[in-house]
């Protein structure tokens, strides 16, 4: 066997292998209805759910790092203990949301709704807030994350 053909079979390999080892797409959901949809514990890496609608939906324990919700509906969506780094969140209604023991860093989330939000355990470490956004937060801020182990309030930057 020359080595040209060589090199290409195991190139081959590796390429089938890697499908096989991490198998995740990043997956568009743009504009979907996924009311009460069960993403629990998924790994959804740069996925976009950009203005669905994922009222009620399950989310807790979910890899969603780098995933866009850009203007979508999550009104009493369970995040519970979900990696949400780096994801968007501006314009995002997350009203009665749980994010107890979630992980926000680097979120961007300047015009989120965080009303009546679970946020214990949360950790928000440089997430882009506006002041208004930020002095809401705090008011509702305990807790400290499992993983991250940093407090809640302490993210956010409350007196």
């Amino acid at each position: 066997m020359n080595l040209l053909k060589l090199i290409s079979l195991t190139l081959a390999l590796i390429l089938s292998l890697i499908t096989i080892v991490n198998p995740v797409e990043a997956l568009d959901y743009t504009k979907r209805d996924l009311f009460e949809s069960d993403f629990s514990g998924q790994d959804l890496v740069g996925s976009t759910f950009n203005k669905a609608n994922l009222r009620s939906s399950n989310l807790s324990k979910a890899n969603l790092q780098g995933v866009s919700f850009f203007g979508a509906n999550m009104d009493s969506a369970n995040l519970e203990g979900a990696n949400l780094t780096n994801a968007v969140l501006d314009s995002a209604r997350m009203t009665r949301v749980n994010l107890h023991n979630a992980i926000l860093e680097g979120a961007f989330a300047t015009n989120t709704k965080f009303e009546q939000a679970n946020i214990e355990g949360a950790d928000f470490t440089d997430v882009l807030l506006r002041p208004d956004l930020e002095e809401l937060l705090c008011s509702m801020a305990t807790g400290t994350n499992p993983i991250t182990g940093k407090n809640t309030r302490d993210t956010l930057y409350c007196e």
